[in-house]
């Protein structure tokens, strides 16, 4: 059994910052791919970022490319991300997630666990 929890969203006016975290509990995920989501009121469920188990690698959707950093602690069974010049279309609930396999993967039904999401609103 595996429960993901994040934390760290709130309220930032545009250009700001945010660290966004997701613990993990019962099971270390050490192995797996981890990756972030977010879902804008009225909108779709959409990939943000997701992290490979091995070497560390990244995949960015290109909408937060060269603004948002996706890192994890194995030790501590918690992802990060950092968020960087923020804008009001950034505004959604976010929610981080655990790949079957090693990951990463881009889609949803690649993923096992997912956490409750936090809310991140960017204000113009």
């Amino acid at each position: 059994q595996v429960q993901l929890v994040e934390s760290g969203g709130g309220l930032v006016q545009a250009g700001g910052s945010l660290r966004l975290s997701c613990a993990a509990s019962g099971r270390t995920f050490s192995w797996n791919g981890m990756g972030w989501f977010r879902q804008a009121p009225g909108k779709e469920r959409d990939f943000v970022a997701a992290i490979k188990w091995g070497a560390g690698s990244t995949y960015y959707a290109d909408s937060v490319k060269g603004r948002f950093t996706i890192s994890r602690d194995n030790a501590k069974n918690t992802v990060y991300l950092q968020m960087n010049s923020l804008k009001p279309e950034d505004t959604a609930v976010y929610y981080c997630a655990r790949t079957k396999g090693a990951g990463p993967s881009l889609r949803m039904n690649d993923y096992d666990y997912w956490g409750q999401g936090t809310q991140v609103t960017v204000s113009s």
